[in-house]
């Protein structure tokens, strides 16, 4: 077990993820369930990965990340323009509204509702916080945390 989070390091964190204008947009304190990062596993942003190198267990780091290195930049090519008889088995959609869509390959991603205009129905695709600077506080609970064996041991 290392000191410190390397690049290939499991980290366990308590976090606090606030927007520019001061709202928490999601805490593991608040359910009191830390989340488990997995640096170099693509799941984590560079610019998020490069704060937490080098931080040892009960380090509290707190930080901004533009929008680059967060949720990325709000993309015109992720709003769709869909017909209103596309919805129908979905009910009316509310402006707003998350909604699942099933993609050509099967796979679902979420769309909010973003207008509605007679026939005509706005889905945005880019995730929730893109084009935000985003305030982390992360706090290192564990490095490379030993996490619960799925298989059963053999009494013997």
């Amino acid at each position: 077990m290392t000191d410190s989070v390397q690049r290939d390091s499991a980290v366990l964190v308590h976090f606090t993820l606030k927007l520019e204008d001061g709202s928490t947009a999601e805490s593991t304190r608040a359910n009191g369930k830390p989340a488990l990062f997995r640096l170099g596993d693509g799941s984590l942003s560079d610019g998020l990965e490069q704060h937490l190198i080098g931080l040892k267990v009960a380090d509290k780091l707190a930080f901004d990340l533009p929008p680059e290195d967060a949720f990325g930049i709000a993309s015109p090519d992720m709003i769709q323009y869909f017909s209103r008889r596309e919805f129908i088995q979905a009910g009316e959609p509310e402006i707003g509204a998350i909604m699942l869509f099933t993609a050509m390959d099967g796979s679902e991603m979420p769309g909010v509702i973003r207008g509605i205009s007679g026939d005509s129905i706005t889905v945005d695709f880019n995730h929730p916080l893109a084009g935000q600077t985003v305030h982390f506080e992360i706090e290192v609970l564990e490095i490379d945390p030993v996490l619960e064996e799925t298989h059963a041991n053999p009494v013997g």
